[in-house]
């Protein structure tokens, strides 16, 4: 298969490392319980409504409690309410939701996988060993506001579309890859999922995956196919993507690697100086 993307070596092996140091991951069976149910259909991009291969919520249990009890993971959840769901819409950030991105970001540069992330970027001279300055960039990076939908004032950010999702012309789910978001809105019954993707190379996903393919609905809307890590902490996602921001200048980047028991591949795509989008889609498991 000669058209597929050669693995990066250099990415996988500090990614996996991350993997490693990634001690606030949550443990399937354990920590949380998800039951994966039937395969979805092909539905194409803007289809407004899609057949349910799965009669019940994705997540059957999650530890609440641990997620209450971990510092990144309560901050991380103080964020999700913060932002106007609609595109065009401009967001209106308040002192206390700056705060709360700076207490969330303090608590993420805490854990051994931010250091480990920031140390790799200093290696690479794509950061200073300062951390306010490291903060810095992180916050122009996930939390700088910026125009998605020109129409109106600045209405997206890379925190936003990655970790909450927004809509696009009240037609069009965008974003919203990160499983924490997608359990709780599954629980307040905004989200349906609708049942797991799989490529070729991948047969039937298992309960114990970190990375998974759905469909789902969101507020009415329908996502054809969104790609998510499943367990793993905040801290994480934003670790591994920052590194691909950072040590990239493509519009869009990226990266086939090797993770755990994963081959994936990882998308950034850039809005200026800050995220755009990003994403992981599992290629396939061993």
């Amino acid at each position: 298969m000669a058209w597929r993307q050669q693995v990066n070596q250099e990415l996988s092996s500090i990614f996996d490392e991350l993997w490693k140091l990634d001690v606030n991951r949550f443990k399937p069976g354990t920590d949380y319980r998800i039951s994966l149910q039937g395969k979805a259909a092909y539905i194409a991009q803007g289809s407004t409504t899609a057949r349910d291969y799965a009669s019940s919520p994705l997540f059957s249990y999650v530890n609440e409690n641990k997620l209450k009890s971990i510092t990144t993971y309560s901050r991380f959840m103080k964020l999700l309410d913060n932002y106007e769901r609609s595109t065009g819409v401009a967001e209106r950030v308040t002192a206390d939701e700056v705060s709360e991105n700076n207490l969330f970001l303090d608590a993420v540069l805490e854990t051994s996988v931010m250091k480990r992330a920031h140390q790799y970027l200093v290696g690479k001279g794509q950061s200073r060993s300062d951390l306010r300055q490291f903060k810095s960039q992180l916050y122009q990076m996930w939390f700088r506001l910026y125009h998605r939908d020109h129409s109106g004032g600045e209405d997206s950010s890379g925190f936003e579309h990655v970790f909450v999702g927004e809509t696009k012309f009240g037609r069009e789910i965008m974003g919203l890859h990160n499983w924490v978001q997608f359990y709780l809105q599954e629980k307040e019954k905004h989200l349906d999922y609708k049942g797991y993707k799989s490529r070729d190379l991948v047969m039937h996903p298992s309960q114990n995956d970190h990375v998974l393919n759905v469909q789902f609905s969101w507020h009415g809307l329908v996502k054809p196919v969104g790609s998510t890590f499943v367990g793993v902490s905040p801290e994480f996602e934003m670790a591994i993507f920052t590194i691909l921001f950072l040590t990239s200048t493509e519009k869009t980047t990226t990266a086939v690697v090797n993770m755990d028991k994963y081959q994936l591949e990882m998308v950034v795509h850039r809005h200026g100086r800050s995220i755009g989008t990003s994403y992981p889609k599992l290629l396939s498991t061993n």
